[in-house]
């Protein structure tokens, strides 16, 4: 399976530098204020479920995970994978291989970050609009569907749903041109979590045996 970095582009997003002209002012206000909301959170914490479907429906596989927010830094935890980043570098751990591959971080515009999933992923490359609403149990759900300008990305509509009442993104599908499609499941969102800056940074002394690849 893809890099979770490279899963949580396409699953989140796939659409970090935004949206383009001419798009249904109903859809960015919806986005807008999920952007709002999560601005005023000082540190996260989210579990979430990451489910890949094959062209045919069937499921090929479904990865439980756990992501920490604070500030520029970030924790991912999904199964076999461990992410951290601290603002200046990345580390990378693969459980089947005890292996850490560190990175410089780069905070550039063309950077994705679990943060900026959250927030400033529709600018100016994607058509979008609003499709209406559903219930869901209790919550209303408001669809959004976004097509890429740019039609050689590796798939060809994003859809995003959102919680109306908490302006919380409750999931994301996308549909690959190959006919896979990677759906982001939120099960839990806690904007007032207590995350200490060490989190955010691999120790190597909890890894015995750990080899790194130094790649900065």
């Amino acid at each position: 399976m893809k890099n979770i970095i490279t899963l949580l582009c396409l699953v989140f997003s796939g659409f970090l530098t935004g949206f383009a002209q001419s798009n249904d002012p109903a859809a960015k206000a919806v986005l807008d204020a999920v952007s709002a909301r999560f601005k005023t959170f000082k540190a996260v914490q989210s579990n979430f479920t990451l489910q890949v479907e094959d062209g045919n429906g069937k499921v090929q596989g479904t990865k439980k995970g756990i992501v920490w927010m604070k500030d520029g830094k970030y924790k991912i935890n999904i199964t076999g994978q461990e992410i951290y980043c601290d603002g200046k570098t990345v580390w990378t751990y693969d459980k089947a291989s005890n292996e850490v591959t560190l990175t410089k971080f780069d905070g550039g515009q063309g950077t994705i970050t679990p943060q900026k999933l959250f927030t400033n992923f529709y600018d100016k490359d994607f058509l979008y609009k609003l499709n209406g609403e559903k219930k869901a149990g209790a919550k209303t759900i408001q669809e959004i569907e976004l097509t890429p300008v740019d039609k050689t990305k590796p798939f060809h509509k994003v859809y995003v749903y959102v919680d109306k009442a908490s302006k919380a993104i409750n999931a994301t599908k996308v549909l690959e041109k190959n006919g896979n499609k990677y759906t982001y499941s939120v099960q839990s969102f806690n904007g007032k979590a207590s995350v200490p800056d060490d989190n955010f940074v691999f120790n190597k002394a909890n890894y015995p045996g750990v080899e790194e690849v130094d790649l900065r």
